[in-house]
């Protein structure tokens, strides 16, 4: 039995890449919430859906039920 190496270190470089997306868009989604500009609020929103699209994503691509 022998690794794929290839296959390997494109699953390292995804999960590297989309945890690094995850919290990024986390941290700026806490940061530009933290002020009394009216923009601040809605684009707050937009960054947290789009961390839980990330995680849907993952969710989706792991469990393999989800993709006949």
């Amino acid at each position: 039995m022998t690794i794929d190496w290839p296959a390997f270190l494109t699953v390292v470089v995804g999960s590297l890449l989309a945890a690094c997306l995850l919290v990024t868009l986390f941290a700026v989604g806490l940061r530009v919430n933290d002020g009394t500009a009216s923009w601040r609020r809605p684009v707050s929103a937009i960054l947290f859906v789009a961390c839980a699209a990330v995680v849907a994503f993952g969710i989706y691509l792991i469990v393999p039920f989800l993709h006949p």
